[in-house]
């Protein structure tokens, strides 16, 4: 028996959590319902969700600040689900780790296929497609480059002196594009296509935000960087080479 993926929605308007949990729920997923960030903190330590759906705009509390709490203790989907649709917001969003940023008024529809998007690179597959991907996936699923380790299999980053380090699954899909493409010029569609397939828009600065806070990670000097390098008028580059084990 399949046990349904735990999705919790903190809105502090009462008509969207049941909207959004009666719709979740009828497509199999388990939903908790909140209404404040001190409700999910208490649910984060009890019964972490598989994906959490946050509105920034609660009364007295600031969004981006629960963003980040969860981005610095637990390992989890983030979609931004907002009425702020400001571009300032929505980088900002993005920045603090959120792996997708959704404006009211949504599309149900639109919103589930997001959920799906954000879940499937967080957690392994049970279809066919996906069994028959990973019985045809290299045995070699550590890359290595710079005194860095990247586990594709475990989702792990691990570095030069052995500590963990903490990746959403929209950066760790990026760095894994570029330790596939060692020394070669990817552009921005590219890497688009590759973090977030269908759900790419024209003029997304998606890439832009993550390389920023990969940069950020990997970097001695994120303001000098010399892994991930900026090539001007064409995307980015991993200078560095890679090893596989």
């Amino acid at each position: 028996m399949t046990v349904p993926l735990h999705i919790a929605v903190l809105d502090d308007e009462v008509d969207i959590t049941t909207l959004l949990a009666n719709y979740l729920k009828s497509h199999g997923y388990r939903v908790s319902q909140l209404h404040s960030g001190r409700a999910l903190m208490e649910l984060m330590a009890g019964d972490p969700p598989a994906l959490v759906l946050l509105d920034l705009g609660l009364p007295g509390e600031d969004g981006f600040s629960i963003a980040r709490q969860l981005r610095e203790h637990w390992h989890c989907g983030l979609v931004i689900v907002t009425g702020r649709g400001d571009s300032v917001d929505k980088v900002v969003g993005l920045e603090v780790g959120a792996d997708d940023y959704v404006t009211k008024p949504f599309d149900l529809r639109e919103l589930l296929a997001r959920i799906k998007a954000v879940l499937r690179r967080l957690t392994p597959g049970d279809a066919p497609a996906a069994a028959a991907a990973a019985a045809s996936a290299p045995a070699k699923t550590t890359l290595s480059f710079a005194g860095w380790a990247l586990d594709t299999a475990a989702r792990r980053l691990t570095g030069p002196h052995g500590q963990d380090v903490a990746l959403t699954t929209g950066e760790f899909d990026l760095l894994c594009a570029f330790a596939q493409h060692p020394g070669r010029v990817l552009s921005r569609d590219f890497l688009l296509e590759q973090t977030r397939g269908r759900e790419a828009a024209p003029f997304d600065r998606t890439i832009d935000v993550q390389v920023g806070r990969l940069r950020k990670k990997l970097e001695t000097d994120a303001e000098d960087p010399q892994i991930i390098k900026s090539v001007r008028g064409a995307g980015y580059i991993l200078v560095p080479p890679v090893t596989a084990a």
